[in-house]
């Protein structure tokens, strides 16, 4: 999504999705609705994850139906949903974090990651696309993939101790440029988990990967580095196509 088309005002302003960062309720509710008009779907075919940087992942079901939008969230720690259930619509949050993509048009199965800078380091991708191997029989060569829109390197600066976390992680990879300052640097996400997809089956053909950036794009999205955390939230939405 982006922050166009929602009833929210102020920081929040309009299209806020979060029900956590002090926006009016009601008017997050219109905006979900608002969305669901837009997907041909509704607040209450909807799940919602419960983000906490992890590398969890639940296998959504319709007992799960209304998570954390029209029901109260029965789960924490989860930052990735997967589902092979038509008619659901898997939600997941953003203001500079990575949105990842799969769908498995083999299988008829799809997930939704959520993935910063803890998540990119710990495999958020890789781990996903072992769950779909592990409950779908999903071959990472079948996996459509996409990184979505998020922060870019020129924009994310990080200190030594989160650099050297990705130096250990990604050792053949350049994801870290020289900061602008002594003992900083700029973190490319979007290199990192390209590698990360890559290396875990997905065909780069079937790999897209954004160019847009929510730190250069503070009217059109919600960044919490531009905003110094004055903002509402973005989410990535994803579902098979089927009847409720």
């Amino acid at each position: 999504t982006t922050r166009t088309g929602g009833v929210s005002s102020g920081i929040y302003s309009t299209m806020n999705l979060s029900f956590s960062r002090g926006d009016d309720p009601e008017c997050v509710r219109e905006n979900y609705r608002r969305i669901g008009e837009v997907l041909g779907t509704d607040p209450e075919h909807m799940v919602a994850s419960k983000q906490t940087h992890t590398t969890n992942i639940r296998l959504v079901t319709e007992a799960d139906l209304g998570n954390g939008i029209t029901e109260p969230s029965a789960y924490d720690d989860v930052d990735g949903l997967a589902t092979n259930i038509p008619g659901m619509a898997l939600v997941t949050f953003y203001a500079d974090c990575v949105p990842l993509y799969f769908v498995d048009p083999v299988k008829k199965a799809i997930g939704l990651a959520h993935s910063g800078w803890r998540g990119t380091v710990a495999g958020m991708g890789a781990c996903m696309v072992q769950f779909m191997r592990e409950h779908f029989h999903s071959d990472p060569k079948d996996l459509i993939a996409a990184i979505g829109p998020s922060i870019c390197v020129d924009c994310y600066e990080v200190g030594e101790d989160v650099a050297g976390e990705f130096q250990k992680a990604f050792p053949d990879t350049v994801v870290l440029q020289k900061g602008k300052q002594e003992g900083k640097y700029q973190l490319d996400l979007w290199k990192a988990n390209e590698q990360l997809l890559l290396d875990a089956g997905i065909r780069k053909e079937h790999l897209e990967i954004t160019d847009l950036c929510t730190c250069c794009n503070q009217e059109l999205l919600f960044s919490h580095r531009a905003s110094h955390g004055q903002r509402g939230n973005l989410c990535a939405f994803l579902e098979l196509t089927g009847k409720h």
